[in-house]
């Protein structure tokens, strides 16, 4: 065990004590009212029963896949791919869990102190159990591989229990079955919570503000309660799954192109250099996903100690800048540390054009990169600017003005964050070729506990003012939970364009990995000829399957949500439902969210892992190379477009409920062409920009896992 393992281990410590304060200290505070209490234990209770229903689905598919790789590949990747699933698994459950209950003391917190200081630190530390989670468990399943059957130097291969020496690499197997378990419960959670919660709220805006001008989080309305539970089972477990996902695949990324460079260095630097040199390619990844960690925590626990004053967007930014600003110092000198003592030849052969300080600044090159895509994601989507302003002048013109530039702010909103990609991979891989691409990945996700606790903020102020609304609280805690919901929205649309631009930068490192594994490639310069026409082809079809995945996402949820939306119709025309003096049976529509949800998941999840496995073993390994980049390819733009044009109408919608367009409030023809804006935005922001990103993740995954069964 290295000293920076052990570093890293004693972080993880220091953060799972803080993940387990916090969630203590939320379920001691007190809940509210009769009726809030009531509400609560609904969605508790509700979100409980989507993820035991769902895990039992999960886990069979997990349970075969771990069975086939023993047999047929190696003997304990079924292993490194159940640890992969078990944690991403146990981040969802801690992070939906806590965000239930952290949701009504949200609430309560602004009902009783009617501060929005302290409500907001109530809802960041709810979000900061999923975040610091997330980064925690990640790593340490990662470390638990690591130290159970280490990073092999000597060229091992894999037998599984039926085939006996299938020429893989070990290592990489393990690692890559690691990845994979984590992609798989991202996919099934993706698929499933988008359509349950964006089902669920399409059909509740429907029948409140279009059908019945009913209030939007109104309890007549039966179908709100099935919205509440969606925005923890999507918006925080979902979104754990992806981003811990995103995480490992880049660390993993890193430690797989160190194996792929190990034989090179072999042959410049001879054996025993090499190998020296390998550990530290090996232990740096580590290094900086600790100290990322560590940065969180710093930044996380500042915020929660300091007085807080009625700018939640300042206080959240603050958090972030304080996570990122650490991380950056403290990866500076794990740098010195652990490539200070390279010679001349060690950095010629690696390539590394500034010598030890080369991978610190990929690091700050991806990390910059993430910091700069929240901020443009803000500027398109957020209020407070030009772009969400001027669509929300756009609805008194009617629907179709809104629709029409919802769609130019989204396509515009692509071009500057794929520019930060694209010049971050550039100047990353000019100065520290493939391992610097994997290591400028990492560096966008060093701090992902902060970016994900503050995303996470956002579904626990949605559903506190909800719970609001729904329990009849006094209209100033409206305001103040309002407040928190329209940062909440902005913080939500910033996470998913770090989602999507982290998912680009862990697939462009996982599709180097793939190069590099494919027979008789150049580990140092690996080349895939896309001029070739297999890979041409592949290219072709990968675009193609990405709209294919997009319009299959689309059609369950619209179904589904028609489908609730006329069952929610019959409950409301019961005598007295419309009067409040008959509830509505809230158990049958989250029933009926569930069942639609978790029937319409599996194809397209299977779809990911399908595709390039039959690609390869029918097609070839440079076709599935092909593949991989023309869904990349298509898809990270698509995946902006959806994200940012959906947050916009979301948010357009709230600047006209605000009161901010005079003459034209809630309940007007204005309001009416802002809500149809934003039904059509919500599938494209919850449901398909955010599945889009494992869809590609998960192929590249899969790629990497099986590219050494491939034909050449």
């Amino acid at each position: 065990m290295t000293v920076w393992s052990i570093i890293a281990l004693v972080v993880i410590a220091a953060a799972i004590a803080y993940v387990v304060k916090n969630y203590l200290d939320i379920k001691a505070m007190p809940e509210g009212t009769d009726e809030m209490v009531e509400m609560a234990g609904i969605i508790r209770s509700g979100a409980n029963t989507f993820m035991i229903t769902e895990y039992k689905t999960i886990g069979i598919v997990v349970a075969l896949l771990a069975i086939v790789f023993a047999l047929f590949i190696e003997k304990t990747a079924g292993i490194t791919l159940l640890i992969g699933a078990c944690m991403s698994s146990a981040v969802c459950v801690l992070g939906m869990k806590s965000a239930t209950y952290a949701n009504v003391r949200t609430a309560n917190k602004a009902r009783t102190s009617m501060s929005i200081g302290e409500t907001v630190k109530v809802a960041l530390a709810g979000g900061s159990i999923s975040g610091i989670a997330v980064q925690a468990m990640g790593l340490l399943g990662l470390i638990l591989v690591i130290l159970i059957w280490g990073v092999d130097t000597k060229g091992n291969t894999s037998s599984g229990f039926v085939i006996a020496n299938t020429g893989v690499n070990a290592s990489i197997i393990r690692i890559s079955c690691y990845s994979l378990g984590c992609s798989l419960v991202a996919m099934f959670n993706r698929v499933a919570g988008g359509n349950y919660t964006k089902a669920a709220d399409i059909s509740a805006d429907i029948l409140a503000k279009i059908r019945n001008d009913l209030p939007e989080d109104d309890s007549r309305v039966p179908n709100v309660i099935a919205d509440f539970i969606g925005d923890n089972v999507n918006d925080i477990a979902g979104n754990c799954s992806d981003l811990l996902e995103s995480f490992v695949a880049t660390v993993s990324a890193c430690l797989m192109i160190a194996v792929i460079l190990f034989g090179k260095l072999k042959e410049g630097l001879g054996a025993d250099a090499a190998n020296t040199v390998f550990g530290k390619l090996t232990v740096f990844p580590i290094a900086v996903a600790g100290l990322g960690l560590l940065g969180c925590l710093v930044g996380l626990g500042y915020a929660a100690l300091r007085k807080m004053g009625n700018d939640p967007a300042k206080e959240l930014d603050l958090s972030t800048y304080i996570s990122a600003g650490i991380t950056v110092l403290l990866s500076l000198a794990a740098t010195f540390i652990v490539f200070g003592s390279f010679d001349a030849a060690a950095f010629k052969e690696l390539g590394w054009k500034a010598g030890a300080v080369s991978p610190w600044i990929c690091v700050v090159l991806g990390l910059l990169s993430g910091v700069a895509i929240g901020k443009i994601t803000e500027y398109y989507t957020a209020t407070e600017y030009k772009p969400t302003r001027k669509l929300a002048e756009m609805a008194t013109e009617g629907e179709a003005f809104v629709v029409t530039k919802g769609d130019a702010v989204g396509s515009r909103s692509c071009l500057l964050p794929i520019l930060c990609i694209g010049l971050s991979l550039f100047l990353a891989g000019t100065l520290a070729g493939t391992y610097g691409i994997a290591v400028s990945a990492l560096g966008m996700l060093s701090f992902v506990g902060a970016t994900v606790s503050i995303d996470a903020f956002g579904p626990i102020a949605d559903n506190a003012g909800g719970l609001a609304e729904s329990c009849h609280l006094d209209p100033d805690v409206r305001k103040i939970t309002d407040k928190l919901d329209a940062v909440g929205n902005t913080t939500a649309a910033i996470g998913k364009g770090f989602a999507i631009g982290s998912a680009a930068f862990a697939t462009v490192s996982l599709i180097v990995s793939y190069v590099g594994n494919m027979k008789g490639a150049d580990a140092a310069n690996p080349i895939l000829n896309i001029a070739a026409f297999t890979v041409v082809a592949g290219a072709i079809i990968g675009g193609a399957l990405v709209e294919y995945f997009s319009a299959m996402l689309t059609d369950n949820t619209i179904d589904s949500a028609k489908a609730m939306a006329d069952e929610g119709d019959k409950m409301l025309s019961v005598p007295g439902a419309l009067e409040g003096t008959v509830k509505p049976d809230y158990n049958k529509m989250i029933q009926m969210a569930t069942n639609g949800a978790l029937r319409k998941m599996l194809v397209p999840s299977i779809l990911a892992i399908c595709i390039p496995i039959i690609g390869g073993f029918v097609l070839g390994a440079e076709f599935v190379g092909g593949l991989l980049i023309g869904a990349t390819i298509v898809a990270i733009p698509r995946a902006i477009f959806m994200g940012n044009s959906g947050g916009a109408f979301d948010n357009a919608k709230k600047y006209i409920e605000s009161g901010a367009i005079e003459g034209h409030g809630k309940g007007t023809a204005a309001h009416k062409a802002a809500v149809t804006g934003d039904t059509v935005g919500d599938t494209r922001k919850d449901v398909v920009g955010v599945a889009l990103d494992i869809f590609i993740k998960m192929m590249s995954t899969v790629g990497n896992t099986l590219v050494h069964f491939f034909h050449a």
